[in-house]
């Protein structure tokens, strides 16, 4: 039951803003398993959620080709932090990756824009990958990057996708080959898809509500609740 109401509640998340499904699963997820086994079972339903936020493909292809550097620095980033940490990091990473969520978060709402320069795609993603493999989550960098390309609230919201779909698979193969997913995990993985699609739809509809500042604001809100939540863990 606890592993149904987290991702319930994630995925409403991620339906409203296009991210937060790993960073509130893994919040509440901890409270009761250690980090690999909670990393382990947001593998199927973010994923999954990931191929949902993308649609439709045709879009989503151009998307992956414009932003193809990022998606590369993120596998070597994830391989690389995986490596230096020696897996998934502790409470220090959640406290600093929080507190950065927190101030781009208010950045934000005083209507800063980031001037991230779209070449340098491959060090967003690298660094990006990096975190991942310290925290489980897949938001900094690569989220400011993404949001200073001034895509439309739709193609931000698939280009998150995108992203969050490249980095789901590089920590899948990570845990994998570093034998600390089991089929017990993914059977609880495959488990907690249904409440994760149900959340995302429900805030799919509250989203498609919203106009296009509203959707912005209540994006900067998600990253500084985020952002907040991680650090109060850390």
């Amino acid at each position: 039951m606890l592993i149904l109401a987290v991702f319930l509640l994630a995925g409403f998340v991620k339906g409203v803003i296009g991210l937060g499904l790993p960073t509130v699963a893994m919040g509440l997820l901890t409270l009761a398993f250690p980090a690999p086994e909670a990393a382990a079972m947001l593998l199927l339903p973010s994923f999954i959620t990931n191929l949902v936020q993308m649609r439709p493909a045709a879009v989503a292809w151009r998307l992956a080709l414009r932003f193809r550097a990022l998606f590369l620095g993120v596998v070597a980033g994830t391989a690389l932090g995986f490596f230096l940490w020696g897996g998934l990091g502790g409470r220090h990473a959640d406290l600093a990756l929080g507190v950065l969520l927190v101030i781009y978060g208010l950045l934000g709402l005083a209507a800063w824009k980031p001037r991230l320069p779209e070449a340098i795609g491959f060090p967003v993603g690298a660094v990006t990958g990096a975190v991942t493999a310290a925290t489980g989550v897949f938001v900094l960098p690569a989220v400011p990057w993404l949001q200073a390309r001034g895509l439309s609230r739709d193609d931000l919201v698939r280009a998150l996708g995108l992203s969050f779909t490249v980095s789901t698979l590089a920590l899948g193969a990570l845990l994998l080959g570093g034998r600390s997913l089991s089929w017990a995990q993914l059977g609880l993985s495959a488990l907690a898809v249904v409440p994760a699609l149900l959340g995302q739809r429900l805030g799919e509809a509250l989203r498609s509500r919203l106009s296009e500042s509203a959707f912005r604001r209540a994006f900067q809100l998600g990253l500084v609740a985020l952002g907040l939540w991680l650090a109060l863990r850390g």
